[in-house]
């Protein structure tokens, strides 16, 4: 991402808090995973969003009109001693020269220095609520500019979850952001192809995630967006499945959920397709019956629609089809209303998708499922899970079908960003014969 691209987001989040208001954004902390080993650091994704900065355990803080600088960030100082074990620190000079900060601090001023930043502000923003031990150490700062009230001190009387800034520039993507989620769904599809081509009855499930994961590796994202589902048989019936030990049986489906992450952004996409390269009458039918509810799902992404819609589009079209399949009997506006689809569609039709797989974003506002708009990202992922119910006929039994595509929305209708992975059942057969 861009020094350019960053540097408009600062700006934005400045004129929303406001002269008189301060910010506090934490980085992410390194997670120790056993004795001496950490797991893999991952940037949290409001930090990275506003900042750029890759490190953890800084702090970068938003003052608004002030006049030293208005994007103060503390970080970790240059060691040679450390970096010698585990690579270079861009200090407070890097953070400065490579991430656009106006001020830098070393991180063992922050106590010392915050009082003073916060002095004269009448509101502040910051993650509340979500660290006990940073909410103290908040208001240990917060109460040293309180005891200094008689000097002329004035302390924020006023905190703000500091998400409710960020998280709605989060939800519309800017051009910079919807390239790399266009690569990160094009990679991910590239290796939903590979995975199918390489299927083969009496592999594990574990081979398919590593030959997606491969894949992913060889195009450039070293990192998944979530841990792969890869379920077989009845394990596809398990949402979220992540086991993925079985051995793929001739004449099963198998259901992998699996997206890269490129750049600190997410794709997910979720195919279904037979072991043997071949669908079974009855899992056909399945199969189209739930790709014909993502098609109506997807036609209702539109500027203007409602988030509801999608959905509800998909509901109406798994129901009638459960009917039509024998699981189900009744009309289908009373099946809806009564939820009797819910033992076999269980989860809504998508989610918000950007940094975070489940990204951030209001779902209704002041009551009402809210608008559409063009460049916000979801996914459409309808499912049928037919478990061994005295309910199914037979020959449906056991069909687990999810099939998921990424979706941006548009000026003048959608764009499905994950077009690259086959999904009708005649072009998943082809790609598999051999």
């Amino acid at each position: 991402m861009k020094r350019v691209e960053h540097k408009r987001r600062r700006r934005r989040l400045l004129k929303s808090v406001g002269r008189d208001g301060i910010a506090i954004l934490p980085a992410a902390r390194e997670v120790i995973r056993n004795r001496d080993v950490h797991y893999p650091f991952r940037q949290h994704s409001d930090f990275s969003y506003v900042t750029g900065f890759p490190e953890p355990d800084a702090f970068a803080v938003f003052t608004p009109g002030r006049d030293e600088g208005e994007c103060i960030l503390f970080c970790r100082p240059r060691d040679a001693e450390r970096e010698r074990w585990d690579g270079v620190r861009f200090g407070v000079e890097g953070a400065i020269a490579s991430f656009g900060a106006d001020q830098a601090h070393p991180l063992a001023e922050l106590d010392e220095v915050m009082p003073t930043l916060i002095d004269g502000r009448k509101r502040l923003y910051y993650p509340v609520g979500v660290d006990p031990d940073l909410d103290a150490r908040v208001m240990g700062w917060v109460n040293r500019v309180r005891g200094k009230v008689r000097t002329g001190a004035i302390a924020p009387d006023t905190f703000i979850t500091i998400g409710s800034l960020i998280h709605e520039q989060r939800l519309r993507k800017s051009r910079a952001e919807l390239a790399l989620m266009r690569r990160a769904a094009q990679i991910s599809a590239h290796a939903h192809r590979r995975v199918m081509q390489s299927c083969v009855p009496g592999m594990k499930e574990l081979d398919l995630e590593a030959e997606f994961q491969h894949a992913c590796f060889k195009e450039g994202a070293r990192f998944q967006a979530y841990p792969a589902i890869v379920g077989s048989g009845a394990n596809a019936c398990v949402l979220h499945y992540i086991e993925n030990s079985a051995v793929l049986e001739d004449g099963g489906l198998v259901l992998i959920d699996a997206g890269c992450e490129l750049d600190g952004y997410a794709s997910d996409i979720t195919r279904t397709f037979p072991v043997n390269g071949r669908f079974s009458p009855a899992q056909r039918e399945v199969y189209e019956l739930v790709l014909e509810a993502q098609k109506a799902a997807i036609a209702r992404v539109q500027p203007g629609c409602r988030w509801n819609e999608p959905h509800e589009a998909a509901l109406r079209v798994l129901t009638k089809g459960l009917v039509r399949l024998g699981v189900l009997k009744g009309k289908v506006g009373k099946l809806i209303k009564k939820e009797a689809y819910k033992p076999y569609y269980m989860h809504r039709t998508g989610h918000w998708l950007g940094m975070d797989v489940h990204d951030v974003g209001d779902y209704k506002r002041d009551g009402e499922w809210r608008e559409l708009e063009p460049g916000m990202v979801l996914t459409v992922e309808p499912g049928l899970y037919l478990p061994v119910t005295d309910a199914v006929p037979a020959p449906y039994r056991q069909i687990g079908i999810r099939i998921e595509d990424d979706v941006l929305v548009t000026q003048k209708g959608h764009e499905i960003l994950s077009r690259a992975a086959p999904k009708h059942p005649d072009e998943i057969e082809t790609l598999m014969v051999r």
